[in-house]
């Protein structure tokens, strides 16, 4: 994500004024398609390495699998479920955390399999790289990978994990590891729009997709051989986080982890109800219901995306007016994301308007 956009409109309903807001980051769109129905799946080699994923958190809870390798050595990028959920040139899988927030707690990078750690970098600093000239800086210092830090598995298997917070870096080279050693904390270091921890799994210095294994071929329509201990699932789209503000969001602001709030005061100048998620395909439909306390409907919104996007956030509200002003009590809004007629995801909302 390279900056991100913001669009408000305005609609005049009877007796209430409405906002509806939809947040998109101006990155490339992919051309890739749907993916397939169902994958061709096989065991991997018995003397190949076996992983678990680099992050403490549960994967669709509180993290998530953002990006995949890029499967597609043009221009162009796919990765392995023929999605769009990568970008060119993309050398490993993104587990990402919702915001800033969660990781100033502490989210803890684990080590994916036994090995010794060959090579390390602390010291970085966290920042959100949002412009082009922040990107270009980075990559002229050659320190895309932040502070991190290189695993010998032995056999030829080598993992990378970048990314990692300022001063977390929890091994020394040399080292070794067990499966499930704390290696540091999820961060911002380096070349990246998002906390998240980035590893990258190489054979014999060859990148290779652990959702598919070591194989020459190239694209997604591939018989996989996962490199996972369990299988983990693919999801493109989903949820990052939702909830109430008192003002427009921003793609910025989400990352850091503002709007919050568990409670709301009735002299706030806006209620705005805000989804963030992931992987949103053009023509999906978004669905938004706004009820006030007395179960009114204060809003019942649809958009139909324009583009697929690899993060969005969206939302609708209500200004606060003397004629129509907010009322106190439980506020609940509720949404639907709509693929070709099936809901991909959806969720409620509640807050009390004090």
């Amino acid at each position: 994500m390279m900056s991100s956009r913001s669009r408000l409109y305005i609609l005049i309903s009877i007796g209430s004024l409405l906002v509806t807001s939809g947040c998109r980051p101006s990155e490339p769109i992919s051309t890739a398609t749907e993916p397939p129905q169902e994958m061709r799946v096989a065991a991997p080699d018995a003397n190949w390495v076996r992983l678990i994923p680099p992050i403490d958190c549960t994967l669709g809870e509180d993290c998530f699998t953002l990006l995949y390798v890029d499967r597609d050595p043009s221009p162009n990028e796919i990765d392995f479920g023929c999605g769009r959920q990568t970008y060119d040139g993309h050398k490993g899988t993104d587990f990402a955390i919702p915001d800033e927030a969660v990781m100033e707690q502490g989210v803890n990078v684990l080590a994916a399999a036994d090995g010794t750690v060959l090579r390390l970098r602390d010291g970085e600093i966290d920042r959100r790289r949002t412009t082009a000239e922040e990107i270009a800086e980075v990559e002229e210092s050659g320190k895309e990978c932040g502070n991190g830090m290189v695993v010998d598995h032995g056999n030829g298997w080598e993992t990378q994990y970048c990314h990692l917070k300022q001063g977390s870096v929890a091994v020394v080279e040399g080292q070794s590891v067990r499966q499930g050693d704390v290696l540091g904390e999820v961060g911002l270091s380096g070349k990246t729009t998002f906390p998240h921890v980035h590893i990258t799994v190489r054979y014999q210095g060859e990148v290779v997709d652990p959702f598919v294994g070591a194989t020459s071929a190239l694209g997604c329509n591939v018989t996989r051989r996962p490199l996972w201990q369990e299988p983990l699932d693919y999801e493109p789209t989903g949820i990052l986080r939702s909830g109430f503000a008192a003002e427009q969001i921003t793609i910025d602001r989400l990352w850091d982890g503002a709007y919050r709030d568990s409670a709301l005061s009735r002299d706030i100048p806006l209620i705005f109800f805000w989804v963030h998620g992931y992987g949103i395909l053009e023509g999906d439909v978004e669905h938004f219901l706004l009820l006030d306390p007395r179960g009114n409907v204060i809003t019942d919104y649809e958009q139909t995306a324009e583009a697929s996007q690899k993060n969005w956030a969206n939302g609708v509200g209500k200004r606060n007016t003397s004629e129509r002003p907010i009322l106190p009590g439980t506020w609940r809004g509720e949404y639907k994301l709509i693929r070709n007629g099936e809901v991909v995801a959806e969720l409620e909302r509640e807050i009390e308007v004090r």
